[in-house]
This record gives structure tokens, sequence and C-alpha cells, in this order.
């Protein structure tokens, strides 16, 4: 009696295992981008709260400009770069301004400007608003808006995550009139 395989079930075997293989292929890629995808929206995600919380406690803690040596005389704030900008008196007492150019959050600090944001972020749209609490003869808490529509930069479109992040900062001291 011959044991052996006959070609059929020989080639029913392999296109089993082609299958299964393909299959199990398939969950690993998919595995594979879906964590390059978490990945790139983390580094995002990290990246831009760093640039925020670093820009809020600045705005937290700017002073009035009484002697309008930096911004309108008595003014919180100014917005700057049709809005995408914003300049303030910071509470060492020097001139400060945050905003966006090329795709990247700056700022200029003792007339030296450095980029916020890393390489691997796009800053799309950032818009600031709130200015009616900046200015003078207000007994109320000066307060800025933020808007910031950031993606990732990857070689990869489908690797490119996208965020919207919308903030309020008030600031310390009460906006009194002078």
């Amino acid at each position: 009696m011959n044991k052996g395989f006959t070609l059929i079930e020989m080639v029913t075997a392999v296109a089993i295992f082609a299958v299964l293989a393909a299959t199990l292929t398939g969950f690993f890629v998919s595995a594979v981008q879906s964590q390059q995808k978490t990945l790139a929206s983390q580094e995002l995600i990290d990246n831009i709260s760093y640039s925020l919380e670093y820009l809020s406690r600045a705005l937290r803690m700017a002073k009035k400009d009484i002697d309008g040596d930096c911004i309108t005389a008595k003014n919180n704030y100014q917005a700057t770069r049709s809005g995408a900008g914003i300049k303030f008196k910071n509470y060492q007492g020097n001139c400060q301004e945050f905003f966006v150019e090329g795709g990247k959050l700056k700022e200029t600090k003792n007339g030296i400007t450095n980029d916020l944001t890393p390489p691997s972020l796009e800053i799309i749209s950032f818009s600031i608003t709130g200015s009616e609490s900046w200015g003078q003869g207000q007994n109320t808490q000066p307060k800025v808006t933020l808007l910031v529509e950031a993606r990732g930069k990857s070689q990869k479109p489908e690797v490119r995550p996208l965020i919207k992040i919308q903030t309020m900062i008030s600031q310390r001291n009460l906006n009194v009139t002078y």
C-alpha cells in the first residue's frame, strides 16, 4: 500500500496555508499602520501641548504696559500679524511676541526669534481673539482665546495626524484702570 499524498491533497494544503499566511500578513500590516498613526498622533499632541503650555504661561504672567514702550500704552496685549500674533510686556518687563510664520510657532523675546515647534509639526492656522478685554478702562480679567490647527509632517500621507485646539488664557493680574 502506498502511503504518500496525492497532488490534489498537496495543492489544497498549500492553498490553505497561503490563505492563512495572507490573512495573518494583512492583520500584521494593519496593526503596524495603526501603531504608526497612533505614535504620530501622540508626538503631535506632545509637541503642541508643550508649545501651548509655554505660550499660556507667558500670557498669564504678562504685565500691563503702562508706559507704552512695548505696545499701546495701558494695554495688556496687542494683536499683530493680522491676528496671527500677539505682543505683550512679560513679567520681567521685556517685550515678547508669539506668532506663526512659515508653518512654525515662533517667539521673539529680547530681539531674538526662536521656533517653538519642531520640524515634525506644521501649524496650519493660528488665531487669537479676546482683544475686547485687553485695553484700558476695563475692570475685568484680561483673557486671550487661542485657536490652533496643526498637522504632523510625515513622508506618508496616511500618517499625518491633524489636531485642532482651542484654549482660553486669563491674565493673572486684574486689569485695573490706571
